[in-house]
């Protein structure tokens, strides 16, 4: 069945037999427009795996977006995925799911042997290959967000400096240093590949092989292939870079201030949880060791 006739008989459903307002309903779409819009691939109701809701519901949160919101989306779609797989459309079972009650738990963070291994999972003799290690390598030494990376642009890259000029949030703008690693790569992404798409003259810095910007789906997935490559075994996503990248400046004595300017933080209080990431992985090093002296 196509997605769109299973949005109209799920909508039938929830006017009908539920007995929701149309307000509701309408909330509900607004739900489900989000959830396809990020599996753009997904046509008919053959395209549904109960793997999905998690993914989804883990991009969310580590794109930024509130707990609540999260929580709200990955209910709407649930809904609608038990509602066809009561109608015998989604064959797998609808599983429970644990998943976050408040904001308040620490950023997962990547191991310095973990980065490195990730940051070296791409093979840099294929093409594609070559620009996703340039994206990662300019993502973990620069802290960006996964919004800001893709929407990098060639005019706002001064590879001579080893500056990115970069828009957050807000259109908030500041300038972030460039890694060695990813200046080498950005450069090798430019002459062997960039300079031969067809869209070359894309103001956006990473394109796909189709000429078109990077989207965060693609990058989403890329980072999780990866990382299984990497032989990193836990969930993991492109938000994990930024924290990892901060809580290891903080791990290495970086200026508290300076990080937050690197991140682009409105609060130095956002900034300082890394602190706590930092202090905790320090303490889990420090009794390791000690359980391997006794």
């Amino acid at each position: 069945m196509d997605i769109s006739d299973a949005i109209e008989l799920y909508s039938q459903y929830i006017l009908v037999e539920k007995g929701l307002l149309p307000s509701t309903l309408e909330n509900y779409k607004e739900d489900l427009y989000h959830f396809f819009k990020f599996f753009p691939d997904k046509h008919t109701t053959d395209d549904l795996y109960s793997t999905d809701l998690m993914d989804y519901f883990r991009y969310q949160l580590e794109n930024e977006l509130s707990v609540s919101t999260a929580l709200r989306r990955l209910s709407a779609t649930k809904s609608f995925y038990l509602f066809l797989s009561k109608e015998g459309y989604i064959k797998e079972e609808i599983p429970e799911f644990e998943t976050v009650k408040k904001p308040s738990h620490l950023p997962d963070c990547l191991s310095m042997e973990e980065v490195e291994a990730l940051l070296n999972a791409p093979d840099i003799n294929k093409i594609d290959e070559i620009r996703d290690k340039a994206m990662l390598e300019t993502m973990y030494s620069s802290g960006l967000r996964v919004s800001e990376l893709i929407a990098l642009e060639i005019k706002n890259v001064n590879l001579n400096r080893g500056v990115i000029q970069v828009f957050g949030k807000g259109a908030k703008e500041r300038k972030v240093p460039l890694g060695d690693y990813a200046i080498e790569y950005i450069n090798r992404y430019i002459e062997l590949v960039r300079n031969k798409n067809h869209n070359k003259n894309s103001k956006y810095l990473f394109l796909s092989k189709y000429g078109q910007p990077i989207t965060r789906q693609y990058f989403f997935k890329m980072i999780r292939k990866y990382a299984l490559r990497a032989g990193i075994d836990r969930p993991i996503s492109p938000h994990i870079l930024r924290h990892s990248f901060a809580t290891h400046l903080l791990e290495n004595n970086a200026d508290l201030r300076a990080v937050q300017e690197m991140l682009g933080h409105t609060n130095i209080a956002t900034t300082q949880i890394y602190t706590h990431v930092s202090s905790r992985r320090m303490t889990s090093i420090y009794d390791s060791y000690m359980k391997g002296k006794k």
